[in-house]
């Protein structure tokens, strides 16, 4: 298995594993690692997305002692140090089998949350409709660690769950307050939603950001083209000096998501 991994990432998974193993004794189901390790190749900015499948809901001592021991084998973006930053996914599998939308979300970790973690503040189980983005994207490519395989474990996500996903998902982008600080990602994710509203599939967001320069109007090409050389390394990232042209970007990418998608929502 280990074959298929990326070498440098490793030691942090096995560090990542024996955490959750710890944490989830008798209760732990699956793991699988999905995202940029397996799939289009680890970027400076990367993450390594895990997904974990559990059995039972899980008591808030556990909850709380896991998320603070995530926080030891993960690292911050940018940090000069051994680990890339994690995004840990819990869920409990008889809530997502049989299918039903939006799916409930067990837990989730990710480096965002490491100043309320830190001052004790851990998020119950909460309806998350971006699971049908990543239960797909699972399915689609993964590497698993632990327990069968994505496509034997998950039921498929229906298409018209999946375009409702992607509504859901772009509706959260209304105002420039919405994307400050994180402008690249935002603008990256577009890219990514309108490549997933036209195929149905899903891919990295490199590949995605080509595909979305080839299709953009000349006006809002340099904002994601911006955005695709500094998440690849080549280029300063200079999105937030150019508030008026992301803004611009995003309302035009996010009408044609919802042009493309609003078709399908109560498709069954």
């Amino acid at each position: 298995m280990t074959a298929s991994l990326p070498p440098e990432i490793i030691p942090q998974l096995a560090r990542a594993r024996a955490v959750l193993a710890h944490h989830l004794a008798g209760t732990l189901q699956a793991i699988h690692l999905f995202g940029s390790a397996v799939d289009g190749g680890l970027k400076p900015h990367s993450d390594i997305d895990l997904m974990v499948t559990v059995e039972a809901p899980l008591a808030a001592q556990v909850r709380h002692a896991l998320m603070m021991d995530l926080l030891s084998v993960s690292g911050s973006p940018g940090a000069d140090g051994p680990w890339r930053p994690l995004e840990v996914t819990v869920l409990v599998r008889d809530e997502v089998v049989p299918w039903r939308y939006p799916p409930l979300r067990e837990l989730q970790f990710g480096e965002w949350l490491r100043e309320a973690l830190q001052a004790g503040i851990v998020e119950p189980a909460v309806p998350d409709h971006d699971l049908a983005i990543l239960l797909s994207k699972l399915r689609q490519h993964s590497v698993c660690l632990l327990g069968l395989p994505a496509d034997e474990l998950f039921d498929p996500v229906p298409r018209a769950d999946f375009s409702r996903s992607l509504l859901d998902t772009v509706a959260q982008w209304n105002d420039a307050p919405d994307w400050q600080g994180d402008e690249r990602n935002v603008v990256l994710a577009l890219a990514r939603i309108w490549f997933s509203a036209c195929t149905g599939q899903i891919a990295p967001k490199d590949a995605a950001a080509a595909w979305a320069l080839e299709r953009l109007p000349g006006e809002h090409r340099p904002v994601l083209a911006n955005a695709h050389a500094a998440y690849l390394g080549r280029a300063p990232d200079g999105l937030a000096d150019r508030p008026g042209d992301v803004a611009a970007y995003v309302r035009y990418t996010r009408a044609v998501i919802e042009s493309l998608c609003s078709h399908r929502r109560f498709e069954r």
